[in-house]
C-alpha cells in the first residue's frame, strides 16, 4: 500500500495553506461565525484555482482529479472553518457527482460548467420530517400526469436551501413501495410551486444556509429525471463519496484544533514552565494526534476507493463514523488544554467544538452507520422495522 501523496497533491495542499495566510482565513472564519454570512467573493477565487468541480469530468469543465484530491482540499481548508471549505465540498463530493456519473448529456452540459465556474450549485434533498436515516420511507412523490411529472412533498434541514440554484430531490415514483420506488430529479430554484421555509439557526456552522423545502404540484419535465426508480443503488453509491467529504470536514476541524492547542501548550506557562512539559498535556496532545491520524487513514482509504469508481459502503461508513466521533473528542480535549480561554469566543476552539457536532448528524447518523457495518460484518441484513 502506498500512503504517499503525489507531487501535485502536495503542491495543492501547500497552495491552499499559502492562500489561507494570504486571505487571512483565520480572521475570516471568526467573521463568518459572528455574522452568519458566507463570503461569496471566494467563489471566483476558488474557480480561478480550479478547485470547484476538480473531481468532475473534464469534458464538462471539471479537472478529472481523483476524489482523494478533493478530500485533501476540503480537509486543508476546513482547518480554518468548514464554511470556507464548503464550496469545495459541494462542487466535488456533493450531489453534482450524481449528475456527473449518472445524468444525461444535456443535464451535464447545463449544470456542471456553471458549478465549475462558481455560478451554479446543487443541493441534495433527502431528509423529511418523518424520514431521515430510513430513506426507503420517503413520502415525497413524483407522479406522471398528462405527459409530464408532478412533484409533491416536503424536505427538512436541507443544506443550501434557498441559496442553491438547483436541487437534487430524492423522491418516490408513484406508489412503488420500498427502495425500488426511489429515484432523483432536478428542480430549479424559482420553479412554480417550489418554496422555502425559514432559515434554521444552528449551534454551529453559522453561514451555512439550511431550511425546509416545499413542493406543491411542481411540474418536472422528464429530462430532469436523473435516477429512475429501481436505480436506488446508484444514489447510495455516490452518497458514499459524499460521506467521505463529511469525514474530511472532521479531519480539518480536528487538525485545526490540534494545531491551536499545540501552539498554546508551547506558550502558556504554569508553575514557571510551559504546560507542554506536563505529562497530562502531552498525553492529551498525543491522543489527539493519534485519533486524527487513524481517522485520516480510514477516510483516505475510502476516498481512494471512491476515486476509482468503487466506493465501499463499509469503508465509507467506517471512515465517516470514526471521524465523526474523533472530531468531538479532539475538540473537547483542545478546549480542556486551553482551559477558560478554550471556552471564550475570543479563541477559535469553542467554534470548532460547536462545528464538530454537526457531522455525526448529517449524512447518516452514527447509529445507522454502525448498523450498516454490523450487517456487513455479520453477513446479514438487520431490519430496523421489526
Amino acid at each position: 500500500m502506498d500512503f504517499s501523496l503525489s507531487k501535485e497533491q502536495t503542491m495543492l495542499i501547500q497552495s491552499l495553506q499559502d492562500m489561507g495566510k494570504r486571505e487571512k482565513f483565520t480572521e475570516l472564519a471568526a467573521e463568518i461565525d459572528r455574522t452568519g454570512e458566507f463570503p461569496h467573493y471566494l467563489m471566483e477565487k476558488y474557480a480561478d484555482m480550479g478547485l470547484l468541480g476538480m473531481s468532475l469530468s473534464p469534458e464538462y469543465g471539471g479537472e478529472g482529479e481523483p476524489s482523494l484530491t478533493a478530500i485533501l482540499a476540503i480537509e486543508t481548508l476546513a482547518k480554518h472553518s468548514p464554511m470556507i471549505a464548503a464550496p469545495i465540498f459541494e462542487s466535488n463530493v456533493g450531489p453534482v457527482r450524481v449528475i456527473d456519473m449518472f445524468g444525461t448529456d444535456e443535464q451535464k452540459k447545463s449544470i456542471i460548467p456553471g458549478v465549475c465556474k462558481g455560478e451554479l450549485s446543487v443541493s441534495v434533498c433527502m431528509t423529511e420530517p418523518e424520514a431521515g436515516s430510513d430513506l426507503t420511507s420517503l413520502s415525497t412523490t413524483l407522479e406522471e400526469k398528462d405527459g409530464h411529472y408532478v412533484l409533491n412533498g416536503r424536505k427538512s434541514f436541507i443544506t443550501g436551501g434557498g441559496m442553491a440554484s438547483h436541487y437534487m430531490v430524492y423522491t418516490r415514483f408513484g406508489d412503488v413501495k420500498g427502495y425500488k420506488g426511489i429515484g432523483a430529479v432536478i428542480v430549479e430554484k424559482g420553479a412554480p410551486g417550489f418554496s422555502f421555509g425559514k432559515q434554521e439557526e444552528f449551534m454551529g456552522l453559522r453561514g451555512m444556509p439550511s431550511c425546509d423545502l416545499f413542493f406543491d404540484d411542481v411540474a418536472v419535465p422528464e429530462e430532469n429525471i436523473v435516477i429512475r426508480q429501481g436505480d436506488f443503488g446508484n444514489l447510495m453509491l455516490t452518497f458514499d463519496i459524499e460521506r467521505c467529504g463529511n469525514a474530511a470536514m472532521c479531519l480539518g476541524i480536528a487538525g485545526g484544533a490540534l494545531d491551536f492547542a499545540r501552539a498554546y501548550a508551547l506558550e502558556r506557562k504554569a508553575f514557571g514552565r510551559p504546560i507542554c512539559e506536563f505529562q497530562d498535556i502531552q498525553f492529551m496532545i498525543a491522543d489527539m494526534a493519534m485519533k486524527i491520524d487513524a481517522a485520516r487513514l480510514l477516510v483516505y482509504r475510502a476516498a481512494n476507493g471512491a476515486g476509482q469508481g468503487l466506493p465501499s459502503i463499509y469503508e465509507a461508513s467506517m471512515g465517516k463514523c470514526f471521524a465523526n466521533e474523533m472530531v468531538r473528542e479532539v475538540t473537547d480535549k483542545a478546549m480542556q488544554i486551553l482551559g477558560g480561554y478554550g471556552y471564550s469566543k475570543e479563541f477559535p476552539i469553542e467554534r470548532m467544538l460547536r462545528d464538530s457536532r454537526a457531522w455525526g448528524v448529517a449524512g447518516g447518523t452514527l447509529q445507522m452507520l454502525k448498523v450498516t457495518m454490523a450487517s456487513i460484518v455479520f453477513g446479514r441484513r438487520f431490519d430496523q422495522r421489526k
